[in-house]
């Protein structure tokens, strides 16, 4: 699969707010957000005014780099978004929040959303008690999520939620930080997505 190996910082200047892919990291002064806001590029800062097909691009590619995932993946999370009951946009954020790397992330296992999928990618996360190497697993209401009982294991969650502790969980999960358990309690609402994206202006972009 394709993926962005280069500067994270260059993806947050250019979308021009934090996406938070450095994790506990982005909060630091040494943020290159609060240094240069401006994009990225020789010619950033002469850049003229975005037409509308620009705007709602900037948000559907800063809803992208947020969850880290690519195109081809993104239109089949559109079609299944647009295939589900309710609004779109909704159904849009809540299939992304329900992400495994999201969730790890989210209850404070991991340092950042890549850190989160490199976990489970190697096999270092179980749910319900069987171990999934799949960073885009859907979890349900009701699924348990649980690093694995490798000594390292155990370590690396443990120091990520020392690191984390001061970040809130969401309320559709439940974190146990003294047994390093999650348990998905219900499904992720719209007010649940802690990240301020205008999902309209995507539906608007994507249904041409």
């Amino acid at each position: 699969m394709v993926r962005y190996t280069g500067n994270k910082c260059k993806l947050c200047r250019r979308e021009g707010m934090k996406l938070f892919l450095k994790g506990q990291r982005c909060f630091a002064d040494k943020c290159a957000l609060a240094r240069r806001d401006y994009p990225p590029g020789v010619h950033a800062q002469k850049r003229t005014k975005v037409t509308e097909y620009g705007v709602r691009l900037r948000e559907k590619q800063k809803l992208k780099r947020i969850y880290g995932v690519q195109e081809k993946q993104f239109k089949l999370y559109f079609k299944e978004a647009e295939r589900l009951k309710g609004n779109t946009g909704e159904n849009l954020l809540m299939l992304l929040e329900r992400r495994l790397d999201n969730v790890v992330l989210a209850s404070g296992f991991a340092l950042s959303r890549n850190h989160a999928r490199q976990l489970i990618n190697h096999g270092h996360f179980r749910v319900n008690g069987r171990r999934v190497d799949i960073a885009s697993f859907s979890v349900r209401p009701g699924d348990t999520i649980e690093p694995g009982t490798k000594e390292n294991t155990r370590k690396i969650v443990s120091e990520a939620i020392e690191i984390n502790k001061s970040q809130p969980v969401p309320a559709w999960i439940e974190s146990s930080h003294a047994t390093l358990t999650s348990k998905v309690t219900g499904i992720p609402k719209r007010e649940d997505v802690p990240h301020p994206i205008q999902e309209q202006l995507i539906i608007e972009l994507c249904s041409k």
